[in-house]
């Protein structure tokens, strides 16, 4: 059965307050489109801990910056829908960006000093977009449960906080990283890729699973494991490295000496495709 779509706000409340009015527990994934096995993953899980899923496809404008990708970001949404079917997504959430930010439109959320680092230093402005169109969505939609991807680790740390502050009546459930078989995490940009940036991007799996495997075989020292990971990168032909970091988990503040849960992330450009990736070690 193909979802319902709902293009305006009044729509998508309407087919949610129909579901509440059946006792459902309602889920929302949020998208930017172009679909894939990554985006399903979530699905499964909001079918698992819901009765209704709303899934969210909107690119939204103010998370992209001056020189961005916006206007070359894969849209797919014939194909996206199908996805959302064979899913069984209830209702696909496609708002306009002018339903979005209608004429007038000033109010942005921000999260500070999460909002700065890594991602966040290298796009100024980007979570302030991801931190505004969630909360509207959250506004919107009102789902019990959104559920997010862990390859955006600091876009979820971000939604979490911004959970915790603003009291936003939503469990944020976070699923793991989908990867290709030799270790690419899943990515709508990955498309951008040519044959020989692909297969080169392994590296960065490759990168973060050798930091791991030095903490967990006793190294301490952050300093030297994410050198180490600088290192890699930058032997990868055609890969330029953004950042190689080792931060805390909770704060994402750079760590000297490893101790608790830390979150090892790397940003790295393939051509003009900015690729990221990351896993979490406790």
């Amino acid at each position: 059965m193909k979802p319902r779509i709902a293009e305006t706000v009044e729509e998508v409340r309407q087919a949610v307050q129909e579901a509440r009015g059946n006792r459902k527990i309602v889920g929302l994934v949020p998208t930017m489109g172009a679909l894939h096995a990554g985006h399903v993953s979530l699905i499964q899980a909001a079918k698992k801990g819901s009765d209704f899923v709303v899934v969210s496809i909107f690119v939204n404008p103010t998370q992209f910056g001056p020189n961005e990708d916006l206007a070359r970001y894969p849209r797919s949404f014939d194909k996206d829908m199908q996805i959302c079917a064979d899913a069984g997504v209830d209702v696909i959430f496609a708002p306009s960006p002018a339903t979005i930010y209608p004429p007038g439109f000033r109010t942005f959320v921000e999260v500070t000093q999460l909002q700065d680092v890594m991602c966040g230093a290298a796009r100024p402005g980007h979570f302030r977009g991801v931190a505004t169109v969630v909360l509207k969505l959250f506004n919107i939609v009102q789902p019990d449960t959104a559920y997010f991807g862990q390859k955006d680790a600091q876009q979820t740390r971000i939604i979490q906080q911004l959970v915790t502050d603003l009291n936003v009546p939503v469990r944020i459930v976070i699923c793991p990283v989908v990867r290709e078989p030799d270790g690419l995490a899943l990515s709508s940009r990955n498309q951008y890729l040519d044959a020989d940036q692909r297969r080169r991007a392994t590296a960065l799996y490759q990168t973060l699973q050798d930091a791991e495997q030095q903490i967990r075989s006793g190294e301490k020292n952050a300093v030297a494991i994410s050198a180490k990971m600088r290192a890699r990168i930058e032997a990868t032909p055609g890969a330029k490295l953004d950042y190689a970091a080792i931060v805390d988990a909770d704060s994402l503040k750079p760590v000297d000496q490893i101790q608790g849960g830390v979150l090892i992330a790397l940003a790295v450009w393939f051509g003009a495709t900015r690729l990221i990736d990351n896993l979490v070690v406790s």
